[in-house]
């Protein structure tokens, strides 16, 4: 696909809204972070969920390879959290944003909903690796708490 028609696709599928997330592991030691936009869930039993990694991003080293992970659902009030960990120089995560899970794996503070995982299955699919983890663990917060924070058409959006 030439440029202009990548970026048509790319403007065309920004139609549609997402929840923004932020992935977490740990690895050789450290804790990692990294934005997100495509959470997906699959089954219910047994409990599946996915997100996907580009192929040439800065951290695919780091995400393509672990035993298990963790995904927060960030709320509308840390849209900063997702700016910080969305830049290329920002994969580790911040102490002061970090609490572990019953399966010790690092978690983002304050997120709406966190998902501990074992990896699953990885299915290679054209420019990203689709990662499938299995949850171990979770926990969410009152629906009533907070908005999440949503991404449409390029932007952050609110809900009405």
């Amino acid at each position: 696909m030439n440029d202009s028609r990548e970026q048509d696709f790319r403007q065309a599928l920004g139609q549609f809204p997402t929840g923004v997330a932020v992935v977490t592991a740990a690895s050789a030691g450290k804790n990692y972070a990294l934005t997100i936009n495509s959470f997906a869930s699959v089954s219910l039993s047994p409990k599946l969920i996915l997100w996907s990694l580009q192929d040439n991003s800065n951290a695919y080293d780091i995400f393509s390879d672990v035993e298990a992970f963790a995904i927060s659902f960030l709320a509308a009030s840390q849209r900063d959290r997702s700016d910080y960990y969305a830049r290329s120089e920002n994969h580790r995560l911040l102490d002061s944003d970090c609490l572990f899970g019953a399966n010790q794996l690092p978690l983002v503070k304050g997120a709406l909903a966190q998902f501990e995982c074992k990896l699953h299955e990885k299915i290679i699919a054209g420019d990203h690796v689709i990662i499938i983890g299995e949850v171990t663990g979770y926990h969410s917060q009152p629906e009533e708490t907070t908005e999440p924070l949503v991404f449409f058409s390029g932007s952050y959006r609110e809900l009405r």
